[in-house]
């Protein structure tokens, strides 16, 4: 086998460090953020990005049957959409996260696109809920040049994951597996209740993994918050 050129090498050491510091879980490279809740409590922070949308209620009945608090992380066009689901979820006790407007991918956008696009959000949640969030969420994860001083402008703590379900992609039982295998006390799980800005997604998947995940955290003890809490 033939040595690999050192400028290869290189050049692919430097491809994934600039993956890792856009998108790593723990990367504070583009902006600081948090990936996990603190441990010793029993406590497990469910979180559903890209909604509102129509599956959000079917989740929000499944939280409540369950007593179980979550954050959303919600698109500003979906609230525009939709703003009586973004009133629902917060007047059932749970927390709003930011989201962006437009879940674009903030990869070689502009500091004043990413700037603008997060305010459009907040100022749209804010509308309907009557609350401005405190938290952010980057679409894909994905932080960049600029989102830093969004942050800092907006006042919004940036949050992670420590499992993400992959339910865009999976059936519910492989959803249900890859979570309950993973999670450990203080973890931030990050499902889907809206797929993108799509106005009507099937997240059968997503609300079939939810009705095996929260019963099977339960027996082993966890209980539910929402990621303020968890941080506290």
């Amino acid at each position: 086998m033939r040595p690999v050129p050192a400028a290869i090498s290189l050049a692919g050491t430097a491809i994934g460090c600039m993956a890792w510091a856009v998108r790593g879980r723990s990367s504070d490279v583009f902006a600081p953020s948090v990936w996990r809740g603190k441990k010793g409590r029993n406590a497990i922070a469910l979180t559903f990005d890209d909604g509102p949308g129509p599956g959000t209620a079917d989740i929000l009945e499944i939280l409540d049957r369950h007593h179980a608090k979550a954050t959303f992380f919600q698109c500003g066009e979906n609230v525009q959409r939709a703003p009586q689901l973004s009133r629902m979820v917060s007047e059932a006790g749970h927390e709003i996260g930011n989201h962006s407007h437009t879940h674009s991918n903030c990869a070689l956008r502009s500091a004043e696109f990413i700037m603008s696009d997060f305010a459009r959000a907040q100022q749209a949640i804010a509308d309907a809920t009557g609350k401005f969030p405190a938290l952010v969420r980057a679409p894909f994860g994905v932080r960049w040049f600029g989102f830093r001083e969004m942050q800092q402008a907006l006042n919004l703590h940036g949050v992670m994951w420590t499992v993400i379900g992959r339910d865009w992609k999976l059936p519910a039982n492989e959803i249900s597996k890859r979570v309950t295998e993973t999670v450990s006390d203080g973890a931030i799980i990050c499902l889907h209740d809206g797929r993108g800005l799509t106005p009507n997604p099937d997240i059968s998947s997503t609300t079939g993994a939810l009705r095996q995940i929260i019963p099977a955290l339960l027996d082993r003890g966890y209980h539910f918050e929402t990621v303020s809490q968890i941080l506290i």
